[in-house]
């Protein structure tokens, strides 16, 4: 099959992803300072779709450090806590917006800067998790509410697998129950701030409209999958599936999902390739690299090399569908109860990454910002005869940013995979 030159052209649908989630940014600011309407600060696995029933706006602390790491300015904000006396190690992904919080003058900060916020919510995954959501709600003078997970007790292999329709067992129904005592702790929340009734209706077909949007991503995966040569670079991958992710449910996230789906099934068709020299597959594994995205472009005329794989599609394939149930919190539930198992933690990750990496064809994995499960599944890999290098790098802290990690990956690029 001929392979023809993609001219780094990008899709159509990157900048229109682009540009809809700066207007919505700036909608949100309108209608928080000029309207006076209450929003949520909240984080990336805290149900979202609550928030929409209520049209109550929210910001994902996870998109905002990614923003400002972007915008190549996250260092200021983590300086800043520094010399507030915060501690240092508090997780970057968070402290970003702490930081944005307790900037006495955002008048220079991206897109004008974070609006405290009427009422937080966020998963405790551990102590640090939880004095960081414990700090920003003191900064916000606001109202937090945990959700809180408890601990699997059954392994099942191949999880996801089993996690589209057998989700109750695979996670457990004593998790589930918890999980949704802390969403209609939430519902009792948004009710309180905003006035509304919670309408269980509205989410039941929000939810509907969420397995249409995660169904496109999923055929997505599978194009990219298939392709004799990958169609979309990785930084396209995520632009156009996480702020579709954002607002999942919208009627705008759909229609961007079939749009991005259809775009990428066109380019396979007629034998598009990203980069039309690819000659080494790489994995990535762990959180973008929001402060550095032209890293995954780096190693393509030098060591025709393209990353095709990030989790952020794959789990909207194996995280985010959940059948059988038209209990709207319950299936909210499903989904939400598996997320820092399934992306964080040995033996969810590693069994899944290994199995991801194959479909994908990947030659080799790159392994960032994985915390504990990083020896897990970097072992996985190599055991499962796909090399594997640990980048030791943040996703957000733009005062690191340097040659250190390209230089790793080119060595490993050289060393373990040129044959």
């Amino acid at each position: 099959m001929s392979v023809a030159p993609s001219d780094r052209v990008q899709l159509a649908a990157t900048p229109l992803a682009s540009a809809y989630q700066r207007q919505w940014f700036q909608e949100l600011r309108r209608r928080v300072f000029e309207e006076g309407q209450p929003y949520a600060l909240t984080n990336a696995t805290s149900p979202h779709e609550v928030f929409d029933v209520f049209a109550m706006p929210y910001v994902t602390n996870e998109w905002w450090s990614g923003l400002v790491a972007a915008k190549r300015v996250s260092g200021r904000y983590l300086e800043l806590l520094e010399q507030l006396g915060y501690h240092e190690d508090l997780p970057h992904y968070g402290a970003v917006a702490l930081g944005t919080l307790l900037d006495s003058d955002p008048t220079d900060a991206p897109w004008g800067g974070l609006p405290r916020p009427a009422l937080l919510c966020g998963r405790l995954v551990d102590q640090g998790a939880e004095r960081l959501w414990s700090l920003m709600a003191e900064a916000a003078g606001a109202p937090f509410v945990p959700i809180e997970v408890p601990g699997s007790t059954v392994m099942y292999p191949r999880w996801w697998e089993m996690a589209r329709t057998g989700w109750e067992d695979v996670f457990e129904t004593h998790r589930i129950d918890r999980v949704v005592a802390c969403f209609r702790d939430l519902v009792g929340e948004c009710e309180r701030i905003t006035g509304r009734r919670f309408d269980e209706a509205a989410l039941s077909a929000l939810l509907d409209r969420v397995h249409a949007q995660e169904e496109c991503f999923d055929e997505v995966r599978t194009i990219i999958c298939e392709a004799p040569r990958l169609p979309v670079r990785l930084s396209e991958q995520l632009t156009n599936t996480m702020t579709a992710q954002w607002h999942r449910g919208s009627e705008w996230a759909l229609e961007h999902a079939r749009r991005f789906r259809d775009e990428v099934l066109r380019r396979a068709e007629e034998g598009v390739a990203a980069f039309p020299g690819e000659r080494i597959r790489l994995g990535w594994v762990g959180v973008g690299l929001w402060q550095d995205t032209d890293f995954y472009r780096a190693f393509e005329e030098s060591h025709g090399t393209v990353f095709v794989r990030s989790m952020y599609l794959s789990i909207a394939s194996d995280g985010y569908l959940r059948y059988g149930t038209r209990d709207p919190l319950r299936s909210l539930a499903g989904r939400y109860a598996s997320f820092n198992e399934t992306l964080h933690t040995a033996p969810w990750l590693p069994e899944w990454t290994v199995a991801d990496c194959r479909r994908h064809h990947c030659d080799g994995v790159v392994i960032a910002n994985l915390g504990s499960a990083v020896k897990f599944t970097a072992d996985a890999l190599e055991r499962a005869g796909i090399p594997a290098l640990v980048l030791d790098i943040d996703a957000v802290d733009t005062r690191n940013r340097d040659d250190a990690a390209r230089q790793a990956v080119a060595e490993f690029l050289e060393r373990r995979l040129a044959a």
